[in-house]
């Protein structure tokens, strides 16, 4: 879940109840033919205003009637109100992201440079950057709390990937608790490569093709030499968004060894969490464990041991 957000100089914003944003993101999902340079999502628009949504947009040029079309076309009943800002030069993600608060996630302690460690539990310092995934989303944070949920119940990982890696951080947690794994990081995004490696080095994590170390690849999905060299895996993590799990379950099911662990994030819970246990149930695996946290649900499945799917 990233995207380069420093070109990113313009938003249209339409504000609907919750019901009316989220089947406006499934209606996008079910769309074969997008302008992908119109990046959208959809939030409350406070955590004390749960039922107020809004559904953003990120152009990097001044939107036109297309794209105001194009967003407008995602509500089947009356449109609500699009406006549309000119966002500042400055790279407004990482300025939202700035002292932002820490998180705690079960086992883990993320924070900003801005504040201290917590020496009780697994800490990593993620500095607000282009790319998603500091630990604020409750999609990333659900996430670290799985991770440990997986590693009490015995999860043993050798080899582990992390599709949309973002900042590196959910990749770093899996190796904090297996320090002796083999961990792939990848992201379509090319902005994420230099933010891994520097979040690397801030955390002291190793960068390398050995046991213990992380190697960072660009590339879209699954489709780079490398993450098939690497594989199969035996812990695969994607906090992406449904309609790209939904494509990338046949992958998925070929990249994961009999009986590993899938970890899933970026959906919402209802149709989109349906639409994807369904493909990843066609692909060979099977439910394990989920947590909810807000409208966005975290999975475990596994993948069986007979039957659909296979290693390698």
């Amino acid at each position: 879940m990233t995207g380069d957000e420093m070109t990113t100089s313009w938003k249209l914003s339409a504000f609907a109840p919750k019901p009316v944003v989220q089947a406006a993101l499934l209606a996008h999902d079910e769309l074969d033919e997008w302008d992908f340079d119109l990046v959208i999502a959809g939030r409350e628009v406070a955590e004390d205003r749960p039922e107020e949504w809004v559904l953003e947009g990120w152009y990097p040029h001044k939107p036109g009637k297309p794209q105001k079309a194009a967003l407008a076309g995602l509500f089947a009943g009356e449109t609500p109100k699009i406006t549309i800002e000119k966002l500042p030069d400055e790279d407004w993600v990482t300025l939202s992201q700035q002292n932002a608060p820490p998180i705690r996630a079960g086992r883990f302690h993320v924070h900003t440079p801005d504040f201290s460690a917590d020496p009780a539990l697994i800490d990593f310092i993620i500095p607000a950057s282009q790319a998603f995934g500091t630990g604020q989303h409750r999609t990333t944070a659900g996430c670290l709390e799985m991770l440990g949920y997986m590693k009490d119940r015995g999860v043993t990982a050798r080899h582990v990937a992390d599709i949309g890696t973002g900042t590196g951080l959910l990749g770093f947690a899996a190796l904090a608790l297996w320090p002796r794994a083999c961990v792939t990081l990848t992201d379509i995004d090319h902005v994420c490569a230099p933010v891994v490696e520097d979040n690397a080095a801030m955390n002291g994590i190793a960068l390398g093709q050995r046991p213990g170390e992380a190697v960072m690849v660009v590339a879209d999905g699954m489709a780079h030499p490398l993450i098939a060299l690497r594989g199969p895996y035996d812990l695969l993590i994607a906090n992406i968004l449904a309609g790209p799990l939904v494509s990338l379950a046949p992958d998925f099911g070929k990249a994961v060894v009999p009986g590993g662990s899938l970890l899933l994030a970026g959906l919402l819970a209802g149709e989109q969490e349906a639409a994807v246990r369904r493909a990843m149930k066609r692909a060979g695996f099977r439910m394990v464990g989920r947590l909810q946290r807000g409208d966005w649900a975290i999975l475990w499945l596994r993948r069986r041991r007979t039957g659909l799917g296979r290693a390698g």
